[in-house]
């Protein structure tokens, strides 16, 4: 059986290890050696954005967040979901990641982040969060496998009670905040509702209708 190839690595800011690997034109996304996205399981990114989008489907000149580039899946499903005059901003805070993706020999988002639409900040997403006040109608966060399982230390203050707040006041009225889960959790669940959002979770597979089961948070900024 073939292994899959390392083809880039890089270090997040705490000194975990990132490392890009392919496997017969799939590839995958490591942290410290375990999976955190492949190119073969993309459906629950796309749905993410999606339901993130739902209420901005013609809205003039909407404004989203999405946090995390990874393979590009999430942004481009953004983009179908918006109008011609949205601007979405990616805030990816690896560098490699980004230029992964401005790579056209990779298949992921060379042509999603050529459109424009599109503004991508070499940005950690919890400043881009906390530096916005009522700018967006919509976030959509795909940045770790879940509010326990971090791809960088720091990203535990998008998960706590304040996170969650900051997360509300750069909503604008009625926005959404959307987050992608491996697993079910009903404590982060109720911190959302406490932190200010009416919170619906749904469950969504990997690759279309098969794979793993991956949980979506999406809340409504009451």
């Amino acid at each position: 059986m073939k292994k899959w190839t390392p083809v880039d690595k890089t270090l997040t800011p705490d000194g975990k290890t990132i490392s890009l690997l392919e496997h017969d034109g799939s590839y995958i996304i490591r942290v410290d050696g375990a999976e955190l996205m492949s190119t073969r399981q993309h459906t629950s990114e796309e749905r993410l954005a999606e339901r993130a989008c739902a209420r901005v489907r013609g809205m003039p000149r909407a404004r989203v967040l999405i946090g995390g580039l990874g393979f590009g899946f999430t942004l481009k499903a953004a983009l179908s979901a918006v109008a011609a005059d949205a601007t979405v901003v990616v805030a990816e805070i690896l560098a490699a990641v980004i230029a992964w993706n401005q790579n056209p020999s990779y298949p992921f988002g060379t042509n999603a982040l050529a459109d424009p639409r599109v503004i991508v900040r070499q940005q950690d997403v919890v400043e881009a969060i906390g530096a916005s006040r009522a700018a967006y109608d919509a976030i959509a966060l795909d940045v770790d496998n879940g509010p326990n399982a971090l791809s960088t230390d720091g990203n535990f203050q998008l998960y706590d009670y304040r996170g969650l707040q900051l997360a509300r006041a750069a909503l604008r009225p009625g926005g959404c905040l959307a987050l992608w889960s491996a697993a079910p959790d009903p404590i982060f669940e109720k911190l959302m509702a406490g932190a200010g959002f009416s919170v619906v979770v749904e469950r969504c597979r990997a690759h279309g209708n098969s794979g793993r089961w991956h949980t979506l948070f999406l809340g409504l900024a009451k």
